[in-house]
């Protein structure tokens, strides 16, 4: 006779299978994404060794006082007098035991400076791309549904001003009307100035400090995705699938979410997984417009400083990044298409 496994053992296998299945599919991506976290760790340390000057020359022109040997005391010590190719063996030593290295001008572990930064500059990407992805996917849906007709004309209109125009420029606009003309939002800053707040108060502070400066950074990106949201719809409206449903009596509406949107969602999301590198350059721009305290003004005043390991783990971060979103996206699409294998 064949065991027969206890209801709670056999409600546990579907979960236990798709956990399974997570995890094979995450193997490939994993070991794809070693090499090139390598490459891209050598090649901008290649990049930002031809760049003249480092640190040190940095602190000396602002102290304006510094001697000859108090120059190489500090080369020495911070280990920039070394050969570029011994530089890159202690990085990647420092890397193996997960350090950044250490920055001269903000006498700080660079491991420090990024994670004090980053919760803010992830809130402000995923704000933004959760603003770019909203907006960009319903404006391309009514552009797809009313093709070549007023609705489609106007948006199309407004998503050509959004992709043409400057940030920046933007930015500013929206300061001057939402912040000084109408006074319902701050200019700048990650919080309100002399204000002691905890919990939901804070974060709903901070949240309000993020909307100007993510709705900025989010406006090139809806003219994008509604774009390729129309173009994806169009085409899904032509494939046989759709013509069934319809000649089975589906609702309009059912055939459009069902089946169009869903399969116009693969280009959509693929495309926003390759946006997340220049999500975190646009966030330089944005930041420093609106006095946003993220990795992108920590990347601008590291370039002034010659930080460049500080940069280098900005770089490395981003890199990071862009790894783990096209793996997540790959996982995104097997679950929309389940013919995708991965």
């Amino acid at each position: 006779m064949s065991a027969v496994l206890p209801p709670s053992s056999t409600d546990s296998l579907p979960l236990l299978h798709r956990v399974l299945g997570w995890l094979r599919a995450l193997r490939r991506p994993l070991w794809r994404a070693l090499p090139t976290a390598l490459g891209v760790v050598i090649l901008n340390f290649a990049l930002l060794q031809a760049v003249p000057g480092d640190a040190v020359d940095a602190l000396v022109a602002e102290s304006g006082s510094a001697t000859a040997e108090t120059t190489a005391l500090l080369r020495e010590r911070y280990g920039l007098d070394k050969p570029a190719v011994s530089q890159l063996g202690d990085y990647l030593g420092h890397l193996a035991h997960f350090s950044l290295g250490y920055s001269p001008r903000y006498d700080l572990p660079v491991i420090d400076l990024i994670l004090a930064r980053l919760p803010n500059t992830l809130l402000l990407m995923s704000l933004s791309l959760a603003i770019s992805l909203a907006f960009g996917i319903l404006f391309g849906a009514l552009m797809a549904t009313w093709a070549n007709r007023w609705p489609d004309r106007l948006l199309s209109s407004i998503s050509f001003l959004l992709y043409s125009t400057p940030g920046f420029w933007i930015g500013l606009m929206a300061i001057v009307l939402f912040a000084v003309h109408l006074g319902w939002l701050p200019s700048g800053g990650d919080g309100t100035v002399g204000v002691d707040l905890t919990g939901w108060a804070k974060l709903a502070d901070t949240l309000r400090h993020a909307i100007l400066p993510a709705a900025t950074l989010s406006t090139f990106y809806v003219a994008v995705y509604a774009r390729l949201t129309r173009a994806a719809m169009l085409e899904a409206q032509t494939q046989d699938y759709v013509r069934t449903a319809r000649a089975k009596g589906l609702h309009p509406a059912r055939v459009t979410f069902r089946h169009v949107l869903r399969n116009a969602l693969l280009p959509v999301t693929t495309v926003a997984g390759t946006h997340l590198a220049g999500l975190l350059g646009g966030a330089a721009v944005a930041e420093t417009v609106f006095s946003w305290p993220g990795i992108g003004r920590l990347t601008l005043e590291a370039v002034q400083a010659r930080e460049y390991r500080v940069l280098l783990g900005v770089l490395l971060l981003s890199s990071f990044l862009v790894i783990a979103a096209n793996i997540l996206i790959d996982l995104l699409h097997a679950r929309l298409d389940p013919r995708i294998q991965n």
